[in-house]
């Protein structure tokens, strides 16, 4: 089983280049900044965690830039976004981001993706809540278009554009795999039918161990073959012993969630993820 790293990187947390450093320099396969573009103080969409939302949720760091800075410094672990909220971006732009990021770490992207939970942020962005995965998997649809033709263009309810052209392409052939996130089962259908992996979070409350026997069926109903749709538990942190049960069930990869601090309190916990990381890799 493969182990990343994430953490909402903030102007008051241990930076992104410096995150990425020690992410690397410990093992890990990869490195996952999430996003928000803002946070409505008239907020009324219930937040799946305990307690108030954090501060991190309101000044977390762009995970583009987070993620070339960490791109820059490194040469190995892969880099991903988890999740980039596409229903709150332009295609054509986040097309160009994601590639070229991915031009930047010679090819080293995994592009999370998911619809969000906070209606009045993606109200600010123009977004209907009710709408969202529909609009969520059209923006895939067509960044994969802009990634994979010479002249791309896309005609749908909502994302259309004519004919043109663009770069770079990716380095990854066709382009970064494209995790989606959410529960199941919804958020695992979708991603059986549009994406290359699957990546429950630990808000979404899924015991991903026990579920993955009915998430691998739900794959092979679809036509498709199991062992290309894997499974990442993200998020996870709290019952470490989870990880050899994770890793005997076939999940691909656990990605330790870590906080919005600084390096003396960010280090010692990364060693300590990383020593159940080596056990179980």
């Amino acid at each position: 089983m493969l182990f990343g790293v994430m953490m909402f990187t903030t102007d008051y947390s241990i930076s992104p280049v410096d995150l990425a450093l020690a992410a690397e320099e410990r093992g890990f396969e990869s490195l996952w900044f999430p996003e928000h573009s803002h946070i409505p103080l008239s907020r009324l969409s219930r937040w799946a965690g305990k307690g108030d939302l954090p501060r991190m949720y309101y000044d977390v760091l762009d995970p583009f830039v987070g993620l070339a800075a960490a791109a820059a410094v490194t040469q190995t672990i892969k880099i991903g976004t988890g999740i980039c909220l596409v229903i709150q971006r332009d295609p054509i732009q986040t097309a160009k981001e994601v590639a070229t990021l991915d031009y930047i770490s010679n090819g080293r992207v995994l592009f999370g993706v998911g619809a969000g939970w906070n209606a009045e942020e993606m109200a600010d962005h123009g977004t209907a809540f009710k709408s969202r995965f529909r609009l969520m998997e059209e923006r895939v649809e067509a960044m994969k278009t802009i990634w994979t033709q010479d002249t791309p263009e896309y005609h749908g309810e909502f994302v259309n554009f004519d004919a043109m052209e663009t770069g770079p392409r990716p380095v990854q052939n066709p382009y970064p795999p494209i995790i989606i996130g959410g529960g199941f089962p919804h958020g695992a259908r979708r991603a059986i039918a549009y994406g290359d992996g699957w990546m429950p979070g630990l808000s979404a409350g899924v015991d991903v161990v026990s579920i993955l026997p009915q998430f691998r069926q739900m794959v092979s109903e679809a036509g498709k073959n199991p062992d290309t749709m894997p499974v990442t538990n993200f998020g996870f942190y709290e019952d470490l012993d989870y990880a050899a049960p994770m890793a005997d069930a076939g999940v691909a990869r656990a990605v330790f969630a870590l906080p919005a601090e600084k390096a003396d309190t960010v280090l010692p916990l990364m060693d300590k993820y990383a020593a159940v990381a080596r056990r179980h890799a």
